[in-house]
């Protein structure tokens, strides 16, 4: 299998988020709006509403994350941003800052339909450390859902990861707020390339 590449998300490759995406715009038609927006506009906006607001936040400097791929296949799609710009995880006790460092946050990671299973997410999850690293970004951080062994996490509970898909992209957690949420820290090295 090829290695996975990536690119900032922006206008000129919108159309591979769209692929990555599905019709739906991921779970829900959430469009990766949900820690972006007040619940009432993210629902309000579920489908072509937030499809538009991160259209939108895609001409923005810095991109709102990165698409991956395998070869010219879109594969995949991690969004990441400072901390700032997701209200939601600001006021949530499980997801709220556990001290003052300044982060970048992996907020969700979205595999394409036909590719899961085949152990993408490490791969996606560098990528976008990557990512923040070309933005001169020194701590990327995550609240990834930990399932219990044998069970499986559902969509809306598993969009911000898996929490062993970070401990294997040298993820180290850092605080447990809730008993299946860790809060888990990479910092990125000085060799970590981001020229894709």
């Amino acid at each position: 299998m090829s290695e996975v590449t990536w690119q900032a998300l922006t206008p000129a490759n919108w159309t591979d988020l769209e692929v990555v995406m599905g019709q739906r715009g991921g779970a829900r038609g959430c469009w990766c709006m949900h820690w972006r927006l007040s619940f009432a506009r993210w629902q309000e906006g579920q489908g072509e509403g937030n499809r538009s607001a991160l259209q939108e936040r895609a001409e923005q400097d810095p991109p709102p994350g990165v698409v991956c791929y395998r070869g010219q296949d879109p594969v995949g799609w991690v969004a990441i941003a400072d901390r700032s710009e997701y209200p939601r995880m600001q006021r949530s006790p499980v997801t709220k800052p556990t001290d003052d460092t300044p982060v970048w946050v992996i907020s969700c990671v979205l595999v394409r339909a036909g590719y899961r299973g085949h152990g993408l997410h490490p791969a996606l999850i560098n990528a976008a450390c990557e990512f923040a690293d070309h933005w001169n970004q020194d701590t990327v951080e995550a609240i990834p859902i930990e399932p219990k062994p044998g069970q499986r996490a559902g969509p809306d509970s598993a969009m911000t990861g898996i929490a062993s898909s970070y401990a294997a992209a040298g993820f180290t957690e850092i605080a447990r707020p809730k008993h299946d949420r860790p809060v888990m820290r990479r910092v990125l090295a000085e060799s970590t390339s981001g020229t894709n």
